[in-house]
């Protein structure tokens, strides 16, 4: 069998993976998909001569799962003027002394002690360093261990705050007015740093909404996007079947990716994968662990099988080897390349289930391979801490809009299971895909990108309905604030990253750091 012409191509079907149906992905034969992966993955790092031994001991072997902690160095920087008989010889500000910048360092550490018991993610308070210039910089020998400086600006000079920029770390300026003893900065910080004396911002990386006053909270969530986007640059993911991109040219959008985000793309054949299956179903303990586990599975409260069970079982046993792989390689995200055919024949069931599984086990598991959207699940989840769903949207209207996939995570709030009937995945009536019952007046954050990683839209909605239509079996219908109209003119790209809760402000603060737009249509 060879390749066909690109005029010789079956046209794909119409469904939400442009991958056809089993025996085509984009448009092209299975053998010439997997010819093809060769180019996907021309920069990405092939995983090959794996065997079921190394993967099977390196899947039981199950550190916990966390974000790297966000690693803040604080800094007070200050001035101790000295009187000038007949001339202004201090500045604003309450700190005019050594004795003052000691009490002031003690209440900082104090607030950063209730922050860090507070914070919902990962972070590190290095120890408060006090330094009233750039000179002083020298004594400050833990600097470079940081990825956040935050400037506890009571006085001092730009030259201070310049130096501090070159190290090329994220910086957050805090300013007290009512708080404590008002700084110098809450008068100039505008006017004197960010404008430099004009009337536009003229320091490169550092803007507004870098800036705070007084707030502890407004403290709290710019270091939860810093977090989110410091765990997601350089994410290592493992693409079964090589990288790709929905309808889009072949190798285009994960070579943005790797320059946009920094991702370590590796890669397993499907040849590599069927290998692997077909020795995990020869491991009698490996298939006797993975039904025992799906039995488990489906006696848990609010789970409803009505599909073949074999098709569960299979689907556990799928879940063992990707654990594996992912653990071998060191990685805990995972996607898959024409999971709407390739996959079925060699897994002997859909990888749907597989991959709710692993979003609820706290792994970053996506279907469809599609680089387009996966940095933005990738960011919401380091930002948010809990599983997101990959969608399909369809056509907003009336203020309302359906997304549905047959792979949502069930622990959408990260905790508590919701409700599950496990049936067949919709296009190929075959397999096992969650219809996950999520519930209704649940806040949401919709990410949407564009296919050049230049323009993210977002907005909050509210689930008010989980239907039942004949779409992918997960299905959430919200409604949303802005105008449809708008929404429909505005959205770019396809599909669509969801999770409970609302975080709009992280993800707007965590994209300006690498040069994506940010449009907030619930704003």
């Amino acid at each position: 069998m060879t390749v066909k012409s690109n005029n010789e191509r079956e046209l794909p079907r119409h469904t939400c993976c442009p991958c056809g149906g089993q025996d085509s992905v984009n448009g092209v034969s299975r053998r010439g998909f997997l010819q093809g992966v060769g180019s996907v993955a021309l920069a990405s790092a092939a995983i090959t001569g794996l065997s079921w031994s190394a993967v099977s001991a390196a899947e039981q072997n199950k550190p916990e799962l966390k974000r790297r902690a966000l690693k803040v160095k604080p800094i007070l920087v200050y001035s101790t003027p000295r009187r000038r008989h007949q001339s202004s010889w201090r500045s604003w500000g309450g700190i005019q002394t050594e004795q003052d910048a000691r009490k002031e360092v003690n209440k900082i550490q104090s607030e950063l002690r209730e922050l860090r018991a507070k914070a919902d993610f990962p972070v590190d308070f290095q120890p408060v360093s006090r330094i009233r210039g750039k000179g002083d910089l020298a004594s400050v020998n833990d600097l470079d261990k940081a990825d956040v400086i935050m400037i506890y600006a009571a006085g001092g000079g730009m030259d201070t705050f310049d130096e501090l920029a070159k190290t090329g770390k994220d910086i957050i300026f805090f300013c007290r007015h009512k708080s404590g003893p008002v700084y110098l900065w809450y008068e100039i910080i505008s006017p004197r740093y960010l404008r430099q004396h004009t009337d536009t911002l003229a320091v490169k990386g550092i803007d507004d909404g870098d800036v705070v006053i007084d707030s502890q909270d407004e403290i709290m969530w710019r270091l939860r996007a810093l977090c989110g986007l410091r765990n997601t640059m350089g994410t290592r993911i493992i693409a079964i079947g090589g990288p790709g991109a929905w309808a889009q040219p072949r190798g285009v959008v994960p070579e943005l990716v790797r320059q946009k985000w920094q991702f370590d793309m590796k890669t397993v054949s499907y040849d590599e994968l069927g290998k692997l299956i077909k020795e995990a179903r020869a491991d009698q303990n490996a298939v006797k662990r993975a039904k025992n586990r799906a039995g488990r599975y489906l006696k848990l409260r609010g789970t409803t099988l009505e599909t073949e069970r074999q098709l569960v079982d299979n689907c556990f046993l799928l879940e063992q080897v990707f654990h594996g792989i992912m653990k071998k390689a060191d990685c805990q995200a995972i996607t898959i390349n024409g999971c709407m055919g390739t996959i079925i024949p060699i897994a002997e069931t859909t990888a749907c289930l597989t991959l709710s599984l692993l979003n609820d086990a706290g792994y970053l598991a996506f279907c469809e391979s599609d680089f387009v959207v996966i940095p933005s699940g990738v960011l919401l989840a380091n930002i948010s801490g809990i599983p997101v769903f990959l969608n399909d949207p369809t056509y907003p209207h009336d203020g309302l809009i359906t997304l549905a996939h047959c792979t949502a995570p069930r622990r959408m709030d990260g905790k508590k299971l919701e409700p599950a009937r496990i049936m067949t995945h919709f296009e190929s009536d075959y397999g096992a895909a969650p219809k996950v019952e999520m519930h209704t007046g649940q806040i949401v954050t919709n990410i949407v990108p564009d296919f050049n990683i230049k323009r993210w839209v977002g907005l909050v909605g509210e689930i008010v309905d989980a239907p039942f239509m004949d779409v992918c079996r997960s299905q959430i219908d919200i409604s949303f604030s802005c105008d449809s109209q708008k929404l429909a003119e505005r959205m770019p790209g396809f599909h669509w990253m969801t999770c409970y809760g609302d975080y709009m402000r992280e993800l707007g603060y965590a994209l300006k750091k690498v040069e994506i737009e940010w449009e907030n249509l619930t704003a």
